[in-house]
């Protein structure tokens, strides 16, 4: 019998498999929508967004709740794309039960892996959705056996495609022995599937068998087992993540849905039956009567209302206008309007119990990964966002604009922490950093649409340093006669290279009152201002250890600007002989790419000046890691998604400093002149 109640469902998958027509599919066929919602046809409930409707493809979280049943369900769509893996992560963070939606041509993907880990670390259930049978050169048992071997729990087919490719007419029930066709009507049964129905459902007896000892004993004896008796064994299984179960279909001829949603309905934990929750030492029984407990996912600011937050909540309810804590930040918030959310459609309610996801507004000071609670100290754990692997620096199109664009991306963080910026005072740039080149176009679009600035996209400059690699010594003498009093500073100092990252050491080494004490801070500013004006092409020096040890004064002319002269003039005169070079930023980069596309991938990465540092499988996919000059990897996304249709994605985060080729520091310096020139 299956459980009345909630189920907080979340669609997960690589880019383009169909999570979001499932999600219109499931709505049209409960009758939460009059009609089927097409992402082609820009009419889907889950993608509203303009940037969405332009790319036909999912860029947000979206979130529908409906009633089926006497259950309530709410169902969370996921963009699919690697540069929006901060919203499926969200979305992860929201659900007690994923489906995991495959193309049938494309198999397991790169996306759907990391995923799949992602999930896994959660202790989520799963569900397989194998989608898009009808297209040409699918095989449900050929990707059933391909999930298998990604997804190491045992995996039972619930459904079973009826026909082939653009044959597919419907699917069989393994369990009723019952074929549904198009929208889920009843049909017949065809008599060359029910060897492949039998032996699927001799597969569902086994997994409950080896679930239960019973049915073990029963199942070893020979004795009879009937299918009735393995549902509840095959459910608990699921929920402890020792089985997933597989269904077929297609949902954009409405193939299979009906059997997925009485799938989630009757095998899929309730929300209120899942384990109490661990905070510290105590445990919260997920129930109305226990303390009210809520985790924020997601926030998106909406034109008219302000800052939604949408908030799960894991026990106990409360209701407009009580005053709860933000335990993250030890603040109070009040509730304000509180909405069940269907797309963009919002129903303003009056309390929220456990289970339920809903829309806060006008929360004050409460974003994604925040706990709100009644009674309760303790935090819940912050989502681990993956951080920026790529950087752009914008300007404005219409001067004056400054403040607007600091504005609009501020409020375009607060929904995305995936997405950050800055301004950065070393290369006069500000800087925009995110998971990838489309991630950053969609942000940009959004600032346009949202806040009515443009901008322009121009390659960030690179943090370049200059650093000696031979031992030196000179002098610096400043001398200057004028009427009265002259100036007159003199310093010797011994510059040597440090190991990398070292960064600068000054040392005071001048004995017997060579130089009087009160003069070597000025020898020391002198060093820093020229060590950060560089030598070669302006950029600062690094990784060195400048020691004053000796010098002379005069004790009416010296003073401290002359001190601090006479240590720049020293330093020139070291840099003449200490055959200076540059340096660059080397990232430490990692690539997961299908095994097909290995050859390629690493080519164009020791064509970027790349040093391949080893591979590793992970499932299917191989991790290339790399490292790679920061300069090579300037629109390293795009070049990535072509090289491997969209199926790969990577990291990068920076390693240390290493000196450029002689070849490219020409190229670096002329550059650099350029710049000043202009």
């Amino acid at each position: 019998m299956a459980e009345k109640g909630i189920r907080n469902i979340g669609l997960f998958g690589h880019a383009s498999s169909g999570k979001t027509t499932i999600a219109d599919g499931i709505l049209y066929l409960m009758g939460a929508n009059t009609r089927f919602g097409k992402v082609s046809e820009k009419t889907s409930i889950f993608d509203t967004d303009p940037e969405e409707q332009e790319k036909e493809c999912s860029l947000n979280l979206g979130l529908a709740s409906f009633n089926h049943k006497d259950v309530t369900i709410n169902l969370i769509d996921t963009p699919g794309y690697a540069d929006f893996i901060g919203e499926a992560l969200s979305g992860i963070e929201s659900v007690d039960c994923a489906i995991v939606v495959v193309d049938a041509f494309a198999g397991i993907e790169v996306g759907t892996e990391r995923l799949l880990s992602e999930i896994a670390k959660k202790n989520i259930p799963v569900v397989f959705f194998i989608n898009k049978l009808s297209k040409e050169n699918t095989d449900f048992y050929k990707t059933l056996s391909s999930i298998g071997e990604v997804y190491k729990e045992k995996i039972v087919a619930l459904t079973l495609p009826i026909g082939e490719t653009n044959n597919l007419s419907g699917v069989v029930d393994v369990l009723r022995t019952k074929a549904y066709g198009k929208e889920g009507k009843e049909g017949s049964v065809p008599d060359d599937m029910k060897e492949k129905i039998q032996q699927q459902q001799e597969k569902f007896i086994e997994a409950a068998a080896d679930l239960n000892e019973s049915l073990m004993n029963k199942y070893i004896e020979g004795e009879k087992v009937e299918l009735n008796e393995c549902i509840e064994p095959v459910r608990n299984g699921i929920i402890e993540g020792k089985v997933a179960l597989c269904l077929a279909g297609d949902a954009l001829e409405l193939i299979g849905i009906n059997n997925l949603l009485e799938a989630i309905i009757e095998f899929l934990p309730s929300s209120q039956s899942l384990p109490e929750i661990q905070l510290d030492d105590q445990k919260i029984k997920r129930t109305d009567d226990a303390p009210f407990l809520g985790y924020v996912f997601k926030t998106v600011v909406e034109p008219h209302l302000g800052e939604l937050c949408y908030l799960r909540v894991l026990s106990g309810k409360a209701k407009s206008g009580d005053v709860i804590s933000n335990t993250t930040k030890s603040t109070e918030e009040k509730i304000n309007q509180i909405f069940s959310l269907k797309g963009k459609e919002k129903t303003e309610i009056g309390e929220i119990t456990s289970g339920m996801i809903v829309g806060l507004v006008k929360l004050k000071n409460t974003h994604t990964g925040d706990t709100l609670a009644k009674g309760i100290k303790v935090s819940l754990p912050q989502i681990e966002f993956p951080t920026p692997s790529i950087s752009m620096a914008i300007v404005p199109k219409a001067k004056g604009d400054e403040e607007k664009i600091s504005s609009g991306l501020t409020r375009l963080r607060d929904e995305d922490p995936t997405f950050t910026f800055a301004y950065d005072p070393e290369i006069k740039q500000l800087i925009i950093s995110g998971i990838g080149e489309l991630h950053l176009d969609i942000i940009l679009a959004r600032l346009k649409r949202k806040y009515g600035v443009s901008v322009d996209l121009i390659k960030p400059r690179v943090k370049y340093r200059e650093t000696f690699t031979k031992k030196t010594e000179a002098q610096g003498k400043y001398k200057k006669q004028t009427g009265g009093h002259g100036q007159y500073g003199d310093c010797w100092l011994r510059v040597e290279p440090l190991e990398r990252s070292k960064g600068l050491e000054f040392v005071n080494k001048v004995v017997g009152g060579a130089i009087p004490t009160r003069y070597i801070p000025s020898i020391e500013k002198g060093v820093k201002e020229g060590l950060d004006q560089g030598f070669i092409a302006g950029y600062p020096l690094t990784d060195l250890q400048v020691t004053v040890y000796d010098g002379s004064y005069h004790p009416v002319d010296s003073s401290d600007i002359a001190f601090k002269i006479a240590a720049s003039m020293s330093l020139k005169a070291n840099a003449e002989r200490g055959k200076v070079v540059l340096l660059e930023p080397i990232q430490e980069v990692e690539v997961y790419v299908p095994e097909s596309f290995m050859g390629d991938v690493i080519g164009d990465l020791n064509s970027r000046r790349g040093k391949i540092m080893g591979m590793e499988g992970e499932g299917k996919t191989q991790k290339i890691k790399a490292l790679v000059p920061e300069a090579e990897m300037y629109k390293y996304s795009t070049s990535l998604r072509s090289m491997t249709q969209g199926r790969g994605y990577f990291n990068m985060k920076y390693s240390h400093y290493e000196e450029v080729p002689r070849d490219t520091t020409q190229k670096i310096v002329e550059e650099a002149q350029k710049a000043k020139k202009e």
